[in-house]
């Protein structure tokens, strides 16, 4: 079978291990949230995964790995470190609930369906640049555009680890509390982590467009960019800041909301 092939197969059944150990955990303990520090995590699995299969050694393979084993940390840190700080997620609390109010499921079931079931095949997709991108047709060394593509991934790792920094930073000062966090990089793009996101796995991309089959990863990162902008990302985080902080939809009016861009003067909005 070729490696094209087999490579992802193998990556789906890593990716299928991983999420049913972690929904075994998960419903022992009776909270999800967990899930979202896997998201992460799962793609940096892959990209080891894939990294052996094919041999690694190559500078352009450790580069890819490093960066993706790095963006899965970043994500997979933080949200752990969310969970920790600030308990279960409230969406996976009344999606379970409704669940089994509406429609008799058990709180496993459930789970597995809604929560655990949906990821994995979206996990998989969004990280093919790094699963197609060391294939044995990859070349060895980076070269221009893989230097390029590394630093656009670079780029876009440093700028959402700085907004993670910033907005712990902002909600750990007590003045605070019920306030719009519009300072720093988030004065700019009012969603300043899903740009990263979205520099990164396209900085990925152009790694993996060396050859033919790494260009057709494009659709995992321009399928990112799809649920953060138009599915679960902006979406979900905005209608629930809107209802909890006042001041939002003024920020909503002056502040690009994905792309950073100068924030618009009073007199314009």
């Amino acid at each position: 079978m070729p490696d094209y092939l087999l490579i992802p197969i193998v990556n789906a059944g890593v990716i299928l291990a991983l999420f049913v150990a972690a929904w075994a955990i998960c419903v022992a303990q009776r909270d999800c949230t967990p899930v979202d520090s896997l998201w992460g995590l799962g793609m940096g699995a892959v990209a080891i995964s894939t990294y052996v299969q094919t041999g690694g050694g190559t500078p352009h393979r450790m580069a890819m790995t490093a960066i993706c084993v790095a963006w899965a940390l970043r994500l997979g840190g933080y949200m752990l470190w969310r969970w920790r700080d600030h308990g279960p997620d409230g969406r996976y609390v009344r999606m379970l609930d409704k669940a089994k109010a509406e429609r008799g499921w058990g709180y496993g079931y459930a789970a597995f369906r809604l929560v655990f079931a949906l990821q994995m095949p979206l996990l998989w997709l969004v990280c093919l640049p790094v699963q197609l991108g060391q294939l044995s047709g990859a070349p060895a060394t980076l070269g221009p555009q893989g230097l390029a593509g590394a630093g656009l991934a670079i780029f876009g790792l440093i700028f959402e680890s700085v907004a993670d920094w910033q907005l712990v930073r902002f909600r750990k000062t007590p003045a605070n509390a019920g306030q719009v966090m519009d300072k720093g990089l988030w004065r700019y793009t009012r969603h300043p982590n899903y740009f990263g996101d979205a520099c990164v796995w396209f900085g990925l991309w152009v790694m993996a467009a060396t050859t033919p089959i790494g260009a057709l990863s494009v659709i995992g990162p321009a399928w990112l960019v799809f649920t953060l902008t138009r599915w679960s990302g902006v979406p979900t985080v905005e209608g629930r800041m809107k209802r909890k902080k006042p001041g939002y939809e003024d920020y909503m009016r002056r502040t690009s909301g994905f792309f950073p861009w100068p924030p618009k003067r009073p007199e314009s909005v």
